[in-house]
């Protein structure tokens, strides 16, 4: 991987400071961002393009040990630095990243206490975030019972918020509500909303590294409240005296599209600490998996079994033929038998069914330049999963099997550990000893070079960039609950997806249905889109993995639609989002790494709509075949699923396309130089 170059001089301006006044400012590069700190009651507030989008909002914490942090410091000194520079990702929306930021770094003291503490502000032409970085205070250990944190918005009557319940019981996967902001109870981050005078932004963090995550609590109308997710035991965060917190991050545009085209998140984190990671890699992969959301196979041994020898050679004779890296298989070890996700203390991860042989399926594949793609089902089960975790991955490594599937079903705060007492305790997904798991899994999989897929997972905080095989993650409602959620998706979900969870970082949304309604066209459970949209998918919910997940012979019904999902890639140089509204619709563009083609990706939700695309994003001066595959006249999510054109233009930098998108439609293309 290449290291840092520079884009223009990088330089730093220092200044130790005896403080009289009691606020401190600090500026966007572009100077539309400016925010304000004010020492006596220790509030921040900032503005946008002369704005206030937060109103005075608390900082501080509370802890068990000691006085809390909160009014009453001052500020003794404090440092400033700017940075202009550009980074490369191993894989990524885009290759390179630019880092440009105003920082001011500013220390409180009480009085009375002593050590002091850091504030330290980030602020982007996209945003801004902002930590604490709290030194040893002379304990053994110091617990965190409650952050003072608050993002308070003036307008919440007049702004409407788009989020999902945190602390539910069913983790993130929850369908996104649509509601003014006032209405908003405990939400999870990424957290967006829009102002009455359009200024979109969201909340979320970055770097979440052994801290708990923070959900927003609303007490009075627009005040949101960091609300840390509790250990078992009521503690929010245990430390060992100092701790420096994940990066509290606000997004900030002034149009939906702007938060789709930006890389705060990524910024906000530490450089790539793997060293050479060339064995990461981007790709998609088959898998014996929707056969079991269909009932056409079980997880479990019997009759049913998905996960056999003979089953899994036939997808990887499949994946082979159209050129996929991979194929997942799920239910091979034994512990699946009976209720799977109440299994957890059982699951073995080493021991497989007898009618599946992992060396020989591995063998085969490899002949074939097809890759096994791993899959650990833990229940929740942490300790059980923990105490297997060194020999289940040295037996994938043995193998070659350089990818794994992890999951982690288990009710929102059921988690389970057993302590040092024996005793068993439940804990939440995203609570701090889940945090420090969900790394540990991933550091533990690179001494091995293998890359973690998390399903069920802590959210994305934008880590990807410090480990980059953790390559991607679920942690919102995938394409499984259109085979037998109550309800399914709705057709404004995956408009939904790109403004909200998406804005987190890469999700494994495992797209490509073709059998759209498998049970028939007036079933509840079905997939309520189009085919182009599901075509279209492959471009707008950014995965460096993507998942070819229906049954191969679904994929045979329609070989011409086909054709896209073997073209598309998986890793980008460049991505653009066009257009778009939060749950309306979306338009991205995209350029393939690894050749001069781009791609195309639209999508809309219920409501049908046609979107005039300029296509200069394309290079100038060059000649493009555009492949479209696109809504046909009849198409329609209900009753004409499948009407699809396909069709091939020629086409400059200086030419506007028009796509008509039918209910829930959608339009891909590929762009390939004549």
């Amino acid at each position: 991987m290449r290291l840092y170059h520079a884009l223009g001089p990088l330089f730093a301006v220092f200044s130790t400071l005896s403080l009289s006044a009691a606020t401190l400012s600090v500026t966007s590069p572009d100077g539309n961002i400016e925010l304000t700190l004010d020492d006596q009651a220790l509030t921040y507030q900032v503005q946008f393009r002369g704005n206030q989008v937060i109103a005075p909002s608390a900082l501080g914490f509370r802890f068990l040990q000691l006085p809390a942090i909160g009014s009453g410091y001052k500020m003794i000194e404090h440092s400033r630095n700017s940075v202009n520079q550009r980074w490369q990702q191993p894989w990524g929306e885009r290759e390179t990243v630019l880092d440009q930021h105003n920082e001011l770094a500013v220390t409180l003291q009480h009085p009375d206490r002593k050590p002091a503490f850091t504030l330290r502000f980030k602020l982007f032409n996209d945003g801004l975030g902002f930590r604490y970085e709290v030194p040893p205070q002379g304990l053994a250990k110091l617990d965190i019972i409650d952050e003072l944190t608050e993002f308070r918005i003036s307008d919440s009557r007049q702004s409407t918020a788009w989020w999902i319940p945190g602390r539910g019981w069913n983790r993130y996967e929850m369908l996104y509500r649509t509601t003014a902001l006032n209405e908003v109870d405990r939400a999870h981050t990424p957290f967006t909303f829009k102002l009455p005078d359009g200024v979109h932004l969201s909340i979320h963090e970055a770097a979440l590294v052994d801290f708990a995550a923070m959900v927003l609590d609303q007490q009075r109308d627009g005040v949101l409240k960091s609300d840390l997710t509790p250990w078992s035991d009521g503690i929010r965060v245990k430390t060992n005296g100092s701790f420096t917190t994940p990066w509290r991050t606000v997004q900030i545009a002034d149009s939906a599209v702007g938060l789709l085209n930006s890389d705060l998140i990524l910024n906000l984190n530490e450089p790539n600490k793997l060293g050479d990671v060339s064995w990461v890699k981007p790709g998609k992969y088959a898998g014996i998996w929707w056969g079991m959301h269909l009932e056409t196979q079980s997880w479990g041994s019997g009759p049913k079994h998905g996960a056999t020898t003979e089953n899994t050679k036939q997808y990887i004779d499949f994946a082979a033929k159209n050129g996929f890296a991979g194929v997942l298989v799920e239910g091979w070890n034994t512990g699946w038998d009976g209720e799977w996700f109440l299994n957890g203390a059982v699951f073995n991860f080493t021991q497989s069914y007898p009618d599946f042989d992992l060396a020989a399926v591995t063998a085969y594949g490899a002949a074939k330049g097809v890759k096994l793609v791993g899959h650990h089902e833990t229940s929740g089960h942490i300790s059980n999963y923990e105490a297997q975790m060194g020999a289940a991955y040295d037996l994938y490594a043995k193998h070659g099997v350089s990818q794994i599937k992890t999951g982690y079903v288990a009710d929102g705060g059921q988690a389970t550990r057993i302590d040092e007492n024996g005793i068993e305790r439940k804990e939440w997904h995203d609570g701090q000893l889940m945090v420090n798991h969900y790394l540990h899994s991933v550091q533990e999989a690179a001494k091995r070079q293998i890359s973690i897929n998390t399903h069920e997972p802590i959210k994305d905080t934008g880590l990807r960039r410090t480990y980059p095989n953790w390559i991607s993650r679920e942690g919102a409602r995938g394409q499984e609950y259109n085979a037998w959620g109550s309800p399914p998706n709705p057709p404004e979900h995956t408009a939904m997806l790109p403004f909200t969870r998406m804005l987190s970082g890469p999700m494994d949304y495992t797209p490509g249905i073709f059998n759209l309604a498998y049970n028939g066209l007036d079933a509840e459970n079905r997939v309520q889109s189009t085919l182009a949209k599901e075509l279209a998918l492959y471009v707008v919910l950014y995965s460096p993995i993507q998942m070819v997940a229906d049954l191969p012979e679904h994929y045979d019904a329609h070989p011409k639609a086909f054709q896209f999902i073997k073209d598309v890639p998986t890793d980008w140089a460049e991505s653009i989002a066009l257009q778009g509204e939060v749950g309306d619709f979306v338009v991205f563009a995209r350029q393939d790494k690894h050749s001069d083609d781009w791609y195309l990706g639209a999508l809309t939700d219920e409501q049908p709509r046609s979107v005039t695309v300029k296509l200069d994003f394309l290079p100038a001066g060059k000649r493009f075949s555009a492949q479209l595959y696109r809504d046909g006249a009849d198409a329609d999510w209900r009753t004409q699923p499948y009407d699809i054109i396909i069709e091939q233009q020629s086409v400059t930098a200086n030419d506007r396309l028009t796509l008509p998108l039918a209910s829930s439609g959608g339009a891909a293309i590929r762009f390939t130089a004549e």
